[in-house]
C-alpha cells in the first residue's frame, strides 16, 4: 500500500521566484489567465462564494478556480472563512494585499476600454476611473470593508 504524499502547508506553496524584477514577481502571482479574473470578481464584482465565481462569463473550471483560490490564500491576497449563515459554505474576502492590486486592475479596465470596441466596462465607470481614480479606489475599498453588495458604494 502506497502512502499518500503530504502536501506542503499553504504558505510554502507560493510560486518559485524567477528573478528580482518587480514585474516578474507580480506575474508569478497574477500572470496566468485566471488569477486576475478571480481577483476582479472578488474585489470589483464582490463575489464571496465558490459557486458565484463559477458563474462568471469566462466559465472557469471548478478545479482551476479551487487552485487559484488556494494560490491567492497562500499569497496572502484573500482569506477564507466559514459562512455563519450556511456552515457548509465558505466566504472569500480580499486582504489588504489583495486590495492593493485595485489600482493596477482599474488601469487595466481603462486600457481595455480604450482599445477593445466590445468592452463590457460601463462607460460611466471608465470615465470615473479616468477622472478621479483615487476616489473610485477609496469607494471600492470602503464597499469591500463594509461588505456591501455589487453596485453599492458607501
Amino acid at each position: 500500500m502506497r502512502k499518500k504524499a503530504l502536501r506542503p502547508p499553504l504558505a510554502s506553496r507560493a510560486p518559485p521566484r524567477r528573478s528580482d524584477c518587480p514585474i516578474a514577481y507580480a506575474l508569478d502571482f497574477i500572470g496566468d489567465k485566471w488569477t486576475l479574473i478571480v481577483l476582479r470578481d472578488l474585489i470589483i464584482v464582490r463575489k464571496r462564494h465558490f459557486r458565484e465565481f463559477l458563474a462568471a462569463d469566462e466559465k472557469i473550471a471548478s478545479n482551476i478556480l479551487a487552485s487559484r483560490l488556494k494560490l491567492l490564500e497562500a499569497a496572502g491576497m484573500l482569506t477564507r472563512r466559514r459562512d455563519p449563515k450556511h456552515g457548509r459554505q465558505v466566504i472569500y474576502q480580499p486582504t489588504a494585499k489583495g486590495l492593493d492590486l485595485l489600482p493596477a486592475m482599474l488601469e487595466l479596465v481603462r486600457w481595455s476600454a480604450a482599445y477593445d470596441p466590445k468592452t463590457a466596462a460601463p462607460p460611466a465607470m471608465v470615465t470615473q476611473i479616468a477622472e478621479n481614480r483615487d476616489a473610485v479606489i477609496a469607494g471600492m475599498r470602503a464597499a469591500v470593508a463594509a461588505g456591501l453588495p455589487p453596485g453599492k458604494l458607501p
